[in-house]
């Protein structure tokens, strides 16, 4: 009996035991289901500890379903430490799950103890973080047994680059070059005479005989325009007295020209016999006829008239007395005269040329750009001239200041109070150089000698004291949050005042601008002023505040 009931106990014992197993794996299933589907992020690093510039690869290794959308850290969102790149991306798919991984290389360029924050990685929404990493960068070890150490070199002056200003010259020259070769080709080069020009060229006696065999190789006569044929000829016989003759024969009437041919002959001017007078009438009575009568002679008559005008013209050249030295040289002064009257309105219409371009190129300047700025470019402008030229990426002090700027900013010596000498261990002060004109761009970056907060309100009521001590008055002033490029977070000093240039005596208004940055031991300012209204210094403030970024590691 007391083996039965042993029996029964222990096949008790066996079905609580199954029974609860059974229960243990029901609530397993969901349980194992549920980490399948559940989303795993690691990071690790290869190293903790690296000299100045060597590099960390972080690995971000995320395991999920492969339906999940994953979005890795992007940016730098790994200060401290900077990241030089994300150097490679993996993907390994196992049925329905992935491994995606990551790896950034980091750096430092500064030696310390740094925390890489931890990172957020995206997961169909949803946030999962990494762990923190601390990291220590050290100083490259110099032996100074081995390695000569010599001091600081002062900073040296060089030469302003004109390479923009002969760009703008060479330009210039060009555009002179072109414009000057068009106006000799068009105006000045000898260019080749057409036909009508040789002939006009021609002494009269010469045209006058070259224009009768003209005449009497036209095709008048056979198609009985006998009308244009005795115009023609008429026009020939007439122009070639008046330049020949000097007698006005093309305004003449028939009798009026022939009485004044009588005349010179009679004068002894024109050595003309008196038959070859009349027929020339004849021939002229006939032209009036044709002209005007509509008389149509016959067509040998017609030819046999140009031969007798062409006798004429001989028979009158034959008769004109020889030019006196006089003569010839009153001719050659006329026709210099007239060389150098064309020349003159060749030069006047080249320069009318000339200038009307500069006028047309100007205008258009002005309405493209606005007269402001072709002003200012012609004329120049001392902070166009900043805001256009080569510009200056660099870090000043310690802590650094990152700005970019139109020049590079110059270390002043500052001499310290005896009161400040004893609470600052370091203090150090960058300043642009000489600019014509009212603009201003300087750096401060001061440390502690003990772990205090900086008192900005202090800073900032010595800064305008400043002010108001290089003799800017009636300032008003707002403060605002700013943030750098990289989010580091600072306070916004801004505002106007009257300044009184102490050498013009010239008074203008004044825009300036106090960034103020800093943390335990350390403030680090950013001072700018510059004349208000002035639309170049406002670009330059803007891309400095843009570029400007401080380090907050002391």
């Amino acid at each position: 009996m007391q083996a039965n009931r042993g029996k029964n106990i222990e096949n008790r014992n066996r079905s609580l035991l199954i029974q609860g197993l059974g229960y243990l794996m029901i609530f397993m299933v969901p349980i194992f289901g549920f980490s399948q589907a559940t989303s795993k992020v690691t990071a690790e690093i290869d190293t903790t500890g690296i000299k100045i510039g060597e590099q960390i690869k972080y690995t971000i290794t995320v395991e999920t379903d492969s339906l999940n959308v994953v979005h890795f850290p992007e940016g730098q969102t790994f200060s401290p430490l900077e990241k030089v790149e994300a150097i490679m991306q993996d993907t390994v798919k196992n049925n329905n799950r992935v491994i995606l991984q990551q790896i950034y290389a980091l750096t430092q360029f500064d030696s310390g103890a740094y925390t890489i924050p931890p990172q957020r990685i995206a997961i169909n929404e949803q946030p999962f973080f990494t762990d923190s990493f601390n990291i220590k960068v050290a100083d490259v070890v110099v032996d100074t047994t081995k390695q000569k150490m010599y001091d600081i070199k002062p900073l040296i002056e060089v030469e302003k680059s004109y390479a923009k200003l002969w760009f703008t010259i060479l330009g210039i020259v060009l555009a002179l070059l072109i414009i000057g070769g068009l106006v000799y080709w068009f105006y000045f080069r000898k260019k080749p005479l057409t036909e009508e020009e040789k002939v006009a060229l021609l002494p009269p006696y010469d045209r006058a005989l070259l224009e009768l065999k003209k005449l009497e190789n036209s095709r008048y006569l056979i198609q009985d325009e006998y009308k244009k044929y005795y115009s023609e000829l008429t026009d020939i016989v007439r122009s070639y007295l008046e330049e020949d003759v000097h007698v006005s024969a093309l305004e003449s009437t028939t009798a009026q020209l022939i009485s004044k041919l009588e005349m010179l002959k009679d004068a002894g001017e024109l050595n003309l016999e008196h038959e070859t007078i009349v027929q020339f009438q004849k021939i002229l009575q006939t032209a009036d006829l044709v002209k005007f009568a509509k008389s149509k002679p016959s067509t040998s008559v017609a030819e046999e008239d140009r031969k007798l005008v062409e006798q004429i013209v001989v028979k009158t050249h034959d008769a004109l007395p020889e030019p006196t030295e006089e003569d010839l040289l009153l001719t050659e002064e006329y026709q210099m005269e007239l060389a150098k009257k064309r020349q003159r309105k060749r030069i006047y219409l080249a320069a009318a040329i000339f200038a009307g371009l500069i006028v047309l190129g100007g205008a258009f300047s002005v309405a493209y750009y606005g007269f402001k700025e072709v002003k200012d470019t012609v004329l120049g402008h001392p902070t166009k001239e900043l805001l256009e030229g080569e510009w200056i990426a660099s870090s000043y002090g310690y802590p650094p200041i990152e700005i970019e700027t139109p020049e590079v900013l110059i270390r002043q010596e500052v001499e310290l109070p005896e009161k400040a000498a004893e609470v600052i261990k370091s203090h150090q002060t960058f300043i642009n150089g000489k600019v014509n004109g009212l603009f201003s761009v300087s750096t401060n970056s001061t440390t502690y000698k003990e772990a205090i907060d900086p008192d900005f309100e202090a800073v900032i009521e010595a800064n305008l004291a400043q002010f108001e001590s290089m003799g800017v008055k009636n300032m008003l002033t707002k403060t605002d949050e700013f943030n750098t490029k990289s989010g580091v977070a600072g306070i916004k000093t801004y505002g106007t005042g009257s300044f009184e240039h102490p050498l013009t005596k010239k008074s203008s208004r004044i825009d300036y601008t106090i960034l103020c940055f800093g943390g335990k031991g350390f403030v680090q300012q950013v001072i700018i002023y510059h004349e208000k209204g002035d639309s170049y210094a406002e670009q330059i403030v803007n891309r400095m505040l843009n570029s400007l970024d401080v380090k907050t590691q002391v």
